[in-house]
């Protein structure tokens, strides 16, 4: 205990030291310690979360069928509603089928541990989030990190490594970046994954819903959705529920059926919330959802607009996830602590989430944002990061 109270105490010095905190709200204002705060750090990017539609399909759902799903998908957890909503992403990516997890980590991790092994090689971004990190460890095999982005370089590394190919290859990226908030090159992925006969792998958790005419992501709006092999995606961001799901052909689907162990060993997602995502795919792709992409845009635009026009650095976000560089832990936080003294709750992002040196605001924008609480908010920030406290 004392080594443990320790090692806290030094976190607590270098500005790492990491606590919950209560928010009471998922809209575009929510409470936090007694405090109306303007919610700038929420992954309910359309505000689908308190939608009426989810809350009635949720409800309705726990009455028919209960709170809880009483058991792992293969014994007798497998209930209408997960059925159907697995139909329903299938549909919806256009794949021939799809598989529910618990989360997202679930998903990455028991994708990869699920279908990949000794013989293989994983080509990995170098910015993929945690999960896909973990997931090329349990699954044991080789991996290959590529710096971020860089097409050109994985093509070398993956001519490099063709002389003496044995298993498969798979290219696993995200679509939209979480700490940075910019796209994956996917049809140049693509084209090289085809290449070079390989697999290609796109969590699209921050793009699903959000991204494309329809709401189908990333790789929807840079024109390849076709080209996905595996399209693995999030029901507790955009889609304002919770969970994650892969769209990938039968053969893979039936695999992980058989081998993923996250999905094997766990009870199922409770019937409410599946019941609650299919109504938000049928909110996404009506003239609603793309009423709320668009005004989901515009406040993006109008945000982020400010934010660099007070010279602040963005990175290369291009999405609703605006980061903003700080640099340091001890000032990013002691950011963090001004604005929520200014009614703005947004977070600060540190190592080993972000690299060293690279701390940041994490402002993340909603369709149900007030542009005019957006500008306040927008000046508020780049006052406190130009004069950062201590």
């Amino acid at each position: 205990m004392e080594r443990w109270s320790k090692e806290l105490a030094e976190l607590d010095v270098a500005g790492m030291r990491r606590s919950l905190r209560t928010v009471d709200g998922q809209g575009p204002r929510a409470v936090v310690d007694d405090r109306d705060v303007l919610l700038l750090c929420s992954n309910n990017y359309l505000g689908l979360a308190g939608h009426p539609a989810l809350l009635e399909a949720a409800a309705a759902a726990t009455w028919r069928y209960g709170a809880g799903s009483g058991a792992s998908r293969l014994v007798s957890g497998t209930l209408p509603p997960h059925a159907r909503l697995e139909e329903r992403l299938a549909t919806f990516k256009g794949s021939e089928a799809a598989l529910l997890f618990n989360s997202g980590f679930a998903a990455n991790t028991g994708i990869l541990q699920g279908l990949f092994g000794p013989d293989d090689i994983i080509f990995s971004d170098a910015l993929n989030h945690a999960s896909l990190v973990d997931g090329c460890r349990l699954s044991r095999a080789r991996t290959v990190v590529y710096p971020h982005g860089d097409v050109t370089t994985l093509e070398t590394l993956l001519a490099a490594e063709a002389p003496r190919r044995r298993g498969r290859w798979l290219i696993v990226t995200d679509g939209v970046f979480s700490m940075d908030g910019d796209l994956a090159p996917l049809a140049a992925l693509c084209d090289l994954k085809e290449r070079f006969d390989a697999l290609l792998m796109v969590d699209d958790a921050h793009g699903t819903g959000v991204l494309g005419a329809s709401g189908r992501g990333t790789a929807e709006h840079l024109g390849c959705l076709g080209r996905i092999d595996l399209q693995m995606g999030t029901l507790g961001k955009a889609l304002g529920c919770a969970g994650a799901y892969l769209a990938a052909p039968r053969v893979v689907i039936d695999t992980l059926i058989n081998r993923s162990r996250p999905f094997i060993f766990s009870t199922s997602l409770p019937p409410a919330v599946p019941a609650a995502a299919l109504a938000a795919l049928e909110v996404v792709t009506s003239a609603e959802g793309a009423q709320l992409r668009a005004d989901l845009h515009r406040n993006v635009e109008l945000f982020a607009g400010r934010l660099r026009s007070a010279g602040l650095d963005l990175f290369a976000s291009a999405t609703q996830i605006v980061p903003i560089l700080v640099g340091a832990p001890v000032p990013t936080m002691a950011i963090t602590r001004r604005l929520l003294d200014e009614s703005i709750f947004l977070q600060g992002i540190r190592p080993p989430t972000v690299p060293e040196g690279s701390c940041r605001l994490r402002a993340t924008v909603m369709a149900t944002h007030d542009p005019l609480d957006l500008e306040r908010a927008a000046e508020r920030i780049a006052a406190a990061v130009r004069e950062p406290c201590s």
